[in-house]
């Protein structure tokens, strides 16, 4: 049984079967809207979502979705663990989806669940993942450039708690040839494991700057990221 917890849980040639099967589905969806049929997603979301909690792949592949749209409906707002809550769904469903804010808790789910927990997206501070919003992301970059090497991509904004940038630089630090410019305010840049565990420990170039205007024309993708509000402390911060 796998389970998709960490980015780089899937090797180079996984995920380029993975996409190349995401491409099929997009060109024919017609061809795979039954492959899912009688298949139970459970998405288990401990914070707010909209795209990933809708789980509309699922439901255009022929799958239901169950689960609870926040943590204040659930269990979990009487004392239930992540350990107890999974045992119950592994009963209900073929496969979970879990957002969660404490970094680590889809994958303590994981090892309570006798069905595959995927992470969609954990931890509230600097440490945390985001794999399947990388899926997407690499599935895009390769429809619009043809190829994931060969790259010079900035990632723009908040880089510091943007859990989706951290997981995009582990995952395409694999890929040849990727230059990264990392642009946003001192407050925000990207925390230094990234950059010393990532970048500087696979040799991998990097640049740091406030100056989006001046990255613009060396870039072949731009990724825009939204200030994380909910990860501080107060509006002023």
């Amino acid at each position: 049984m796998r389970h998709l917890i960490d980015p780089l849980d899937f090797t180079q040639q996984e995920i380029s079967t993975l996409l190349d099967l995401a491409d099929r589905i997009h060109d024919d969806p017609a061809a795979y809207q039954e492959v899912a049929r009688h298949k139970k997603l459970a998405t288990l979301f401990y914070e707010p979502s909209t795209r990933t909690r809708l789980s509309l792949a699922m439901l255009n592949l022929g799958g239901h979705v169950l689960g609870f749209p926040s943590e204040n409906v659930s269990s979990a707002s009487k004392g239930e663990s992540v350990a107890d809550t999974i045992r119950v769904v592994s009963c209900y469903a073929d496969i979970v989806a879990m957002r969660h804010p404490k970094e680590g808790a889809p994958l303590r789910a994981s090892r309570y669940s006798r069905i595959p927990v995927i992470n969609a997206g954990d931890g509230g501070h600097q440490h945390h993942q985001h794999p399947t919003q990388t899926l997407t992301d690499l599935m895009t970059i390769r429809r619009r450039m043809g190829r994931l090497d060969d790259l010079t991509i900035g990632l723009c904004g908040d880089l510091k708690f943007g859990r989706t940038v951290h997981s995009l630089i582990k995952t395409m630090a694999r890929c040849k040839n990727i230059r990264f410019v990392l642009i946003s305010p001192e407050e925000l840049r990207v925390p230094d494991y990234i950059v010393k565990d990532v970048l500087e420990a696979n040799g991998i170039p990097y640049q740091e700057t406030r100056s989006l205007e001046e990255s613009m024309s060396e870039l072949d993708i731009l990724y825009m990221t939204r200030v994380q509000k909910e990860r501080f402390f107060n509006e002023e911060d």
